[in-house]
């Protein structure tokens, strides 16, 4: 039994760039366009020619995609004819095989937002779409406001879609613009469509998350008949943002009825490169990745509970509804103080340290760990201090080095611009193989600028390790983040850095105390710290 045809149409490089906070390089266009169209989606959005320098350059460059690169604008203006149309001319200009046209069908915003007849603007409609078809494009037609629109006057917001149909538009989207409408009215409305006459391959869903139910209202319209879904990559978009098509790709491919009903122009080899898809687009925004999202987050398939872990350990389907590789994503047992011995046994298993289910040091290290997260350390996040904290109680650490003491100081001077400046020293003496060394180091870069205390200890103890300094010549802090775990005059520092080396690897590491710099000072030895047991 064959199976239907259901279409992906991307909209991140244009309705995800309405994203607060975001905007789109043209290279970086380039590399997200790059992305999608490896993961197989059948449409990517480019944007909107001529509505920003950004846009119209990324078209004068368009990439080469397997899928359907597509022009976006809005349908004419009333008054000229779509011939004579500056602004549409602008977007068929760019020359792209397929253009989608965003138009009104909610009679509200029709007679208040533009100020014109309803015959008007379904004229409006009518002739853009024809108008697309005899220049040999394919017509896509985004009905704005649809479902808002349905509920207010359904007449009229069908008689806006019959028009685009009839003019030869090969897809009519429905929009829920303001998102607001709920899954069931979703189905309702677009059953409704079908039942009018515009068949259900003809339809497209595009909704926005306003509700936190953008992804639900897509797969309703899907089950009431609609065969394209828009989306776009992380949820990105205006306000709340639209349907993630992080969650809803893995769910059309992998679950019931979809995954039998549909077929996609996603691969289920492709499928599992999602998880990097995801965390590449946040690398590219410079954006830290939601860790709750759902089947491509670093805790979507994270175990923390000791009743959970434990049967994870027999089965992993007893707490996971599919596997983390499916979509290149993995399995964690993070270690906090609600961890069970069978937490502790896995994660030391994925550590490469074996330990005997009844050996008493598995209480010693729970105990230490229950300890220390009252304290305000976390080990959910700091795997790699997790590591060396049980290698420690099991007497297999090694001591690399040991620090006799060390100093930071701050002080404001003027640069070689006469502009006061902060610059920060460190003083840091170990001792390795017995012997004593001191290093001093200064915070400011080549710049001028100053990098902080941090950056000044992070060279410092770096600078002379002896034999050790080589194993940590390519490693490097690529993320600095600071809690305050307590409040008031007793406030307590918490600082997770984030490491990473040439040979891919990246590692976290946590300090605590009620200074910021001693606790970063202790999350940057365990960085190094497992660096050298890693390496030498």
């Amino acid at each position: 039994m064959s199976r239907e045809r259901l279409y992906l149409y991307d909209t991140t490089l244009r309705d995800g760039q309405q994203t607060q906070g975001v905007q789109f390089s043209t290279p970086e266009k380039h590399k997200i366009a790059a992305m999608l169209d490896a993961l197989g989606v059948d449409y990517i959005e480019g944007g909107w020619p001529g509505a920003n320098p950004t846009d119209s350059e990324f078209f004068e460059t368009a990439p080469k995609t397997r899928a359907r690169f597509t022009a976006f604008g809005m349908t004419k203006r009333a008054g000229r004819s779509a011939e004579n149309d500056d602004v549409l001319a602008e977007v068929m200009n760019a020359g792209t095989a397929h253009v989608c046209l965003v138009g009104k069908t909610h009679d509200f915003h029709v007679k208040t937002a533009l100020g014109i007849s309803l015959e008007e603007n379904v004229e409006n409609i009518r002739a853009s779409m024809a108008y697309i078809v005899s220049q040999g494009r394919e017509a896509l037609f985004d009905a704005e406001h649809f479902f808002d629109g349905y509920k207010a006057n359904a007449d009229y917001a069908l008689e806006c879609l019959k028009a685009a149909e009839q003019a030869g538009a090969r897809w009519i989207v429905l929009c829920d613009t303001n998102g607001g409408t709920l899954p069931h009215e979703v189905y309702a409305i677009t059953k409704a469509v079908t039942q009018a006459g515009i068949a259900g391959d003809k339809l497209g869903i595009h909704t926005h998350n306003d509700t936190e139910n953008a992804v639900a209202c897509s797969l309703a319209a899907v089950d009431a008949g609609a065969r394209q879904v828009q989306g776009t990559l992380n949820g990105l978009g205006e306000r709340c943002g639209n349907a993630n098509l992080t969650a809803l790709i893995p769910t059309l491919l992998l679950k019931e009825p979809y995954a039998g009903q549909f077929e996609t122009g996603v691969s289920r080899e492709a499928l599992e490169g999602l998880t990097q898809v995801s965390r590449k687009l946040d690398e590219i925004l410079n954006r830290v990745p939601m860790r709750q999202s759902a089947y491509v987050g670093a805790s979507a398939f994270a175990h923390k509970a000791g009743l959970h872990a434990s049967a994870i350990l027999k089965d992993p389907s007893t707490y996971e509804h599919i596997a983390p590789e499916m979509v290149g994503n993995a399995r964690i047992i993070p270690m906090s103080n609600q961890a069970g011995q069978s937490n502790l046994r896995r994660r030391l298993e994925e550590a490469g340290i074996t330990v005997k289910k009844d050996d008493p040091a598995l209480g010693l290290i729970l105990d230490q760990i229950k300890l220390r997260e009252a304290e305000g350390y976390t080990y959910d996040s700091a795997q790699a201090s997790f590591e060396l904290l049980a290698r420690r109680a099991l007497g297999q650490m090694p001591e690399f080095f040991e620090v006799k003491r060390y100093r930071v100081s701050i002080e404001r001077r003027k640069n070689k611009y006469n502009k006061s400046v902060s610059l920060s020293e460190a003083v840091v003496v170990v001792k390795v193989d017995g012997e004593k060394r001191l290093s001093v180091s200064e915070s400011m870069d080549e710049t001028g600028s100053d990098r902080g205390p941090v950056n000044a200890l992070s060279k410092a103890l770096a600078k002379d390790l002896g034999r050790y300094g080589e194993a940590i010549a390519d490693m490097r802090l690529v993320d600095f983040k600071v809690r305050i775990t307590q409040g008031g005059t007793e406030a307590v520092t918490r600082v997770i850095i984030d490491s990473e080396d040439d040979a891919g690897r990246r590692w976290s590491t946590v300090g605590v105390s009620a200074n910021i710099v001693d606790a970063s000072f202790d999350a940057l030895l365990d960085a190094i710290n497992w660096k050298l047991l890693h390496t030498s």
